[in-house]
């Protein structure tokens, strides 16, 4: 059973989510702010102060914008078990590993991948993904999963899903290994220029982004506002730092759901 925490920003009447853990029990959750929740009007902004077992703010970020990015990008810890994890890619493996690594994308997002997308699955792991359909998207997502095998080398560059694709709502769970994800607030402006990719690097000092670690068997839902208004990356394993804290990024496969656009 999902155990929902939130607390309420006594300043704003806010309701501020945690993150939750799938089966750990509620004396062990870990807080997304350290048990310290940084309501509106509040004014510690610094990145130590933001500092998180999973989220890590930089930048100068509105107080509008943190506040619906971190209702709108959830993390559950352990969302699935070591067995289950074995059972999902004992049903991936056989397929994927047919496939050869890629390293040109049709708008360059990814270098060193292999996918799939699969609409039946065994009974067990089809459970796992009707949990995710349930917690993510209230019972109703696109029928074919997407799975997205990337080398311990590999790298997803920053990006954000097309609209035509994919509707409001993204979830993924992690397998193999622990990575991080940078979030970039971009624009509409910056979104259609070709060379938006790099638009982390073009102006850094006026942006303002978050790391998000996800951990081995979690899952990450991202929505709304951190699904429109941010791009997403997976951080290169030289380059896949949180905080000050190297994170081992070996070979990744993560298992994706959308819904409808």
């Amino acid at each position: 059973m999902l155990t929902v925490v939130s607390r309420v920003c006594l300043k704003t009447k806010t309701l501020a989510p945690l993150v939750v853990s799938y089966r750990t029990p509620p004396s062990t959750l870990r807080s997304i702010h350290q048990g310290k929740i940084h309501c509106e009007h509040q004014k510690e902004h610094s990145t130590d102060n933001l500092q998180s077992n999973l989220l890590s703010f930089a930048g100068q970020w509105p107080d509008n914008d943190r506040i619906s990015f971190v209702a709108d990008m959830r993390v559950l810890e352990n969302f699935i078990t070591e067995q289950e994890e074995a059972s999902l890619l004992e049903e991936i493996e056989p397929y994927i590993k047919r496939l050869r690594y890629e390293f040109d994308h049709w708008d360059d997002a990814i270098h060193g991948y292999r996918e799939t997308e699969r609409k039946h699955w065994y009974p067990a792991n089809r459970a796992i993904l009707d949990r995710v359909v349930a917690d993510a998207f209230a019972g109703s997502a696109m029928p074919y999963v997407h799975v997205l095998d990337l080398a311990q080398d590999g790298v997803i560059k920053p990006h954000v899903d097309s609209v035509r694709y994919c509707g409001n709502t993204i979830a993924g769970i992690s397998l193999l290994s622990d990575s991080v994800m940078r979030m970039v607030r971009t624009n509409d402006e910056e979104q259609t220029n070709e060379e938006y990719r790099q638009i982390f690097s073009k102006d850094r000092d006026k942006k303002f982004w978050a790391d998000v670690l996800l951990p081995r068997r979690s899952l990450y839902v991202m929505k709304h506002s951190a699904r429109y208004n941010f791009t997403h990356e997976i951080l290169a394993a030289k380059e896949s730092f949180f905080g000050k804290r190297h994170i081992q990024k070996t070979r990744r496969i993560s298992i994706i759901c959308r819904n409808d656009p």
